[in-house]
């Protein structure tokens, strides 16, 4: 298989280290913890599917969802990233792009998004291609990820 950007990426990959840097500041935060769970995978028909959660999330009081009162559903939504769909990987501007299928933030839906994307040793850097706003300040994120080991045998 020839080692393009695309046969680079395909498989699955677990999250190292999600941080968020404010431009003006520098400060640095981590929005799903400072030890996020999280899947990343890369299909070779092209398409991707990403789940990031911060593992300190609270149960809901019930078994299920339904009925859940509001403050579990914020914190469920604001503890939990997904989405799927394709992705094209730009081997001269070493820019990846992720299209949202679907999405758990509805306004991503239908969105491409780009991540300037490297690899490091044995870690695939992803970095959000354009800054954005959270919580009234100017931040970009940056995603270490490495390959997925056997999760099977992992509790």
């Amino acid at each position: 298989m020839e080692e393009t950007l695309f046969n680079r990426l395909i498989g699955t990959w677990t999250l190292v280290e999600l941080t968020e840097v404010a431009l003006e500041s520098g400060d640095i935060s981590y929005p799903m913890g400072k030890s996020p769970k999280s899947l990343i995978i890369y299909n070779p028909d092209g398409y991707m599917s990403a789940q990031i959660m911060n593992p300190e999330r609270e149960n809901f009081n019930q078994e299920h969802w339904k009925g859940a009162n509001a403050e579990e559903y914020i914190q469920e939504v604001s503890t939990y990233l997904a989405y799927s769909g394709p992705f094209y990987a730009d081997e001269e501007k070493q820019i990846l792009s992720h299209t949202m299928f679907i999405s758990l933030f509805p306004n991503w839906t239908g969105q491409t998004q780009n991540r300037v994307i490297h690899f490091e040793n044995e870690y695939l850097i992803l970095e959000s291609g354009k800054p954005f706003f959270a919580e009234g300040k100017e931040v970009v994120h940056k995603l270490k990820w490495k390959r997925a080991e056997n999760l099977k045998t992992k509790s």
